[in-house]
């Protein structure tokens, strides 16, 4: 417990993150040997521990169908949080009084016998508990109706506490499977007690979007048609598929990035301020802005969402494989491993500003951010001294919104070069979060756990939003489902394909290199 003095002591710790107390409460974990568990969702309940913000009365039961003692499964997840642990030491002392607290449970989520078996375990712990359960559905989503199905039948759904059931994406891989998602969802859960995760909206970053723009006189009156030129978001993953080929090959970047995480950001980004700052009054103004998005029609699909799949290539001298050539994929697969798409918003602070989204596997770097570009001063005074192949006046003002790896915020500018005569030159003022700061930035999962287990849904995806984008998407999947690319078309270690390019060179403007 050293460790987690030290840090609460920090001049610069922000006590304000332990303010907010957590109920006690049970976690059942569904897919617990999974990837998601080992990676994040363990290491992040550890973390929360060591920073003493899980509650005083807890216990964690993971469940899968492998047969497994308690102490063997805390074996193996206490080799998970070395691993994947974030910016943080391992506390040996720590994890001792963490693993009394974690338990395992084995048992096929077909099975309705195994429910029973489980309200029998989940009910010994009610006097530390108080009754209530969190229930974290991190497997196939095949698993999600039966899991709530069996919650339901065994009466787990309900008091003596309070009942919640976290969701992992895909909601669905269609509008017509979310919709019939949440029927069977709301059959068992109330809406409220329903919390869809989208880990993109619990990166520091993206929350930090908020304050941003509402608790600042200088940028709110900035944030509309007459000022802003158009907005980039980029979320650029420089990996391949790493294994899961045969997964991905049925899924896409559009369903699995563009639908939920990129559509979200960019409701953050857009979304008119809510009267208070509490969970509904929130999602009530991404929802409607997510309504407010135009719906592309069959004959603007081919000039407003371009799709891409890789090709072989290099990154770092070294050759890559196409994703055609990756284990599992069929050698002529019609995945889109890319996707570049124009929206527009059609409602008054937005309308004819385009808001430019792409997203692709094998690109360059790792990289997501937003970036602002705000329209050139009305007249230019500099431009005789600026002649002669300087290009810096064409050089837009851009705010960037740096979401991963390093999280932070920049803008750029145009000044005076040092010397004689008005020559310009762009420079950047940038905040850096853990410069500025000085204390660890908590992973995405920390903080939706923590929301989750205190019943803040603010970050987390309400029916209607879920629904929204997929109106926004489905046309764009439909046209795609019925006509046959030339993939591949850009290759591994590049930034896209020339059509990308050409989406934006039709409206005068540039994809900006991050």
């Amino acid at each position: 417990m050293v460790g987690a003095m030290a840090e609460a002591s920090n001049p610069f710790h922000d006590a304000l993150r332990f303010e907010r107390r957590v109920p006690p409460c049970a976690i059942v974990i569904f897919g617990a040997n999974g990837d998601l568990t080992k990676r994040k969702l363990i290491p992040a309940l550890y973390r929360l521990a060591y920073e003493r913000r899980m509650p005083s009365g807890y216990v964690i039961y993971g469940n899968s169908r492998t047969e497994m003692p308690d102490d063997v499964y805390r074996a193996k997840m206490k080799e998970s949080v070395k691993q994947f642990l974030e910016d943080s030491p391992f506390d040996e002392e720590l994890w001792s009084q963490f693993a009394q607290s974690l338990y395992y449970v084995a048992g096929d989520v077909q099975d309705t016998a195994f429910y029973s078996k489980l309200a029998g375990r989940l009910k010994e712990h009610d006097q530390k508990t108080a009754g209530n359960m969190l229930f974290y559905l991190s497997t196939q989503p095949s698993h999600y109706e039966p899991i709530v199905g069996g919650l339901g039948a065994a009466g787990l759904n309900q008091g003596p506490g309070w009942r919640r059931v976290v969701v992992e994406k895909p909601f669905g891989i269609d509008m017509a499977t979310a919709k019939a998602l949440n029927r069977r969802l709301q059959a068992v859960f109330p809406e409220s007690a329903i919390y869809r995760i989208d880990h993109y909206l619990g990166k520091e970053t993206v929350q930090n979007v908020l304050a941003v723009r509402f608790a600042n006189g200088i940028f709110e009156p900035l944030w509309n048609r007459r000022y802003v030129n158009n907005v980039q978001i980029t979320a650029a993953e420089s990996i391949g598929v790493e294994g899961r080929g045969a997964y991905y090959q049925e899924s896409g970047a559009l369903r699995d990035m563009i639908q939920n995480h990129l559509l979200q950001v960019m409701a953050t980004i857009a979304m008119e301020p809510s009267a208070a700052f509490e969970p509904n009054a929130v999602r009530d103004e991404r929802a409607k802005l997510l309504r407010s998005i135009r719906i592309l029609k069959e004959e603007e699909i081919a000039t407003h969402a371009v799709p891409g799949q890789y090709g072989p290539g290099s990154m770092g001298g070294k050759p890559i494989p196409g994703f055609r050539q990756e284990p599992g994929v069929n050698p002529e697969a019609q995945t889109d491993t890319y996707v570049a798409a124009t929206f527009f918003i059609d409602n008054w602070r937005w309308a004819g500003v385009p808001f430019y989204i792409r997203t692709g596997k094998r690109l360059p770097k790792r990289v997501t951010d937003i970036a602002i570009q705000f329209n050139a001063a009305p007249l230019s005074l500099f431009e005789r001294d600026n002649m002669g192949g300087n290009q810096h006046l064409a050089r837009p003002n851009l705010l960037i919104i740096r979401v991963q790896p390093e999280e932070g915020i920049s803008l750029r500018f145009l000044s005076k070069n040092p010397g004689g005569g008005m020559k310009l030159r762009p420079v950047s003022m940038d905040f850096n979060y853990g410069s500025s700061f000085g204390v660890r930035t908590p992973t995405a999962y920390e903080t939706l756990l923590v929301d989750a287990l205190a019943g803040d849904a603010t970050l987390y995806t309400r029916q209607d939003m879920v629904e929204a984008s997929w109106a926004v998407v489905q046309p764009i999947l439909d046209y795609w489902n019925s006509h046959k690319f030339e993939f591949p078309n850009y290759e591994a270690g590049t930034w896209g394909p020339r059509q990308s390019d050409e989406m934006l060179d039709r409206r005068g403007h540039l994809w900006r290199v991050p």
